[in-house]
Order: C-alpha cells, then structure tokens, then sequence
C-alpha cells in the first residue's frame, strides 16, 4: 500500500470534496483525481460514490477511512522512534561486566547514564572474560567491562581505571599489627578466581606470587568473585583482590594493603570497532568523564 496515497485517500475522505481536499493538501485538483483512481485500482476497491453535486464514502472507504487513521498515526510514531533511537535518545543499550565491577566506578557511571538517558534501556548481565568476549564478538552485546582487557582483532579496549592489589582475609588477622608482606603468607590457603575458564585472574594472581619468590602450595578455586569472599568469610583461605573490592563490606572479611609486588590490575571498556551506535558513543563518554573525576 502506496502511504502516500493513503494520505490523499484520508483527506478526500475527510473532507468528502476533492476542492477543499487538494487545496489542504497544497496540490492541484486533476493530480489529486488521478492519485485517487490509481490508489483505488491499486487496492481492487472504489472507495467513493461520486456523482456531480457530492461524493460519498462507498463502504469498503469506510472501513478503510476506518483503519488509515490508524495506519497513519502508527506510521508516524514509528518515525519519531526510529528517529529517537537514531540520534541515541531512545533504544537498549547492552552491558556485561566482571562481578569485581561492581564496586568502584561502574555502579556510578550506570546510574549517571540512567539519569541522563531515561529512555534509554539499559540490559545489564555479569560474565567472566571468556564469556564476555564470546558475547562481543557474536554481537550480543554492546559494552564489555573486563578486567584486564580483551584481545581480539574485532574489538578495541580502553583503560577505565587502574588500582592496586589488596589482601581479603578472614577476619582472624584482625590482631595483626603492621603491614602484612605477601611472601610471609605463603603458607596460608589461596583462594583463587575464577575456577574456569583459563588463564584467568587466578593466573595473574599466582603470577604475582611468583614475581614475590613463591607458589601458594595450598589453592582452593573458585568459580567466581563472590564465592570466594564467602570462602575467606568462613575462614577457608585468604584472597587477593582489586582494592575496590573493600567497599563490599562482609561480615568475617576484613582488607588489608600488603607489601611486596603489586602491579596492580586493571578495568578496562570493550567494545566492537565496527559498532557505531551513537548510545554506545553516550555511554563511553560519560565513562571517560566520570572514570577522570
């Protein structure tokens, strides 16, 4: 169906006089008559009974009079969305993150988004970096928050902020004086994540002790963040953490600094280069600002 001929239909229906109708339409009469019987013969219906001093509405025009409203109005709020999403004022936006993300600055920088863009939906899920990654890739998603980063040709990372390492233990080391030195707790339990898939921050964490001269010689794996702060709450082992990581308050846990090697880790934003969503382009934005704050 011809929309623009549905829109003369509607004001000749209207209207019910081809004068008033072409003149609200700003066209010539004939031109408008000609549209008509051509929309007419399109649809396989005669939509007006006319004769010399009026026209009528035949029934099948009824019905459609009935309906173009509709299709008209629809037609135009799809417009205007299609518009909003383009210009980055409406949509979905995709995020996944790391579960040690959400401490520090994402949480502020999704609720600073969501006040800037209400209409904006924003999908958030947790993933490890190999889930993440796949995610990306296959385009279901939009935004990856990684910890270090990703690598992979499709897709480019930047750096969201940079922290130290810091020790979760349970909170029997509470009477413990002093700065804690890594190597001296070579003998204690190390609980380590994610459980799979690897290499993963497990890794970076045993690399870290090597660097400090040792291999935990007893590891438990856990399959994610927070079962491992549950593991250190309940006195399993001790854990080695982003510093933002403190802020996740936990009964048994408690967060000490600690001295010897620290090269710190990493949040990083991912995302695919051939994206050029403007809602993603939003959001990095307000990333970069709020992340140099």
């Amino acid at each position: 169906m011809d929309f623009k001929r549905l829109s003369y239909f509607l004001a000749v229906a209207e209207e019910l006089h081809f004068g008033r109708a072409s003149a609200r339409l700003g066209i010539a009469q004939p031109p408008l008559s000609r549209q008509i019987a051509q929309f007419e013969k399109e649809i396989g219906a005669v939509l007006f009974d006319r004769s010399r001093s009026q026209i009528r509405l035949t029934q099948a025009g009824e019905l459609l009079l009935e309906r173009a409203r509709e299709i008209l109005e629809r037609l135009d709020q799809t417009e205007r969305e299609v518009m909003r999403i383009g210009q980055g004022i409406a949509g979905r936006l995709r995020i996944a993150f790391v579960g040690t993300a959400t401490f520090g600055v994402l949480p502020n920088i999704i609720k600073a988004f969501r006040a800037a863009h209400p209409d904006i939906e924003l999908a958030l899920s947790a993933m490890n970096n190999a889930e993440l990654k796949r995610a990306l890739i296959q385009r279901e998603i939009d935004i990856a928050v990684a910890r270090p980063s990703l690598d992979d040709a499709e897709l480019k990372s930047e750096t969201l902020t940079k922290e130290p390492l810091i020790l979760a233990l349970p909170d029997t080391y509470s009477d413990h004086l002093g700065t804690l030195k890594l190597a001296d707790l070579k003998g204690a339990t190390f609980v380590l994540f994610p459980r799979r898939p690897r290499p993963s921050y497990a890794d970076y964490v045993l690399d870290v002790c090597r660097t400090d001269g040792f291999i935990p010689a007893s590891q438990v794996m856990a399959q994610d963040y927070l079962t491992a702060i549950s593991l250190v709450s309940v006195g399993v082992g001790i854990s080695v953490v982003p510093e933002s990581v403190a802020q996740n308050e936990r009964p048994g846990v408690i967060y000490r600094h600690y001295e010897g090697c620290n090269p710190g880790t990493q949040l990083s934003l991912n995302y695919r280069r051939d994206n050029r969503s403007p809602h993603l382009f939003g959001f990095l934005t307000l990333a970069r600002k709020i992340a140099r704050a």
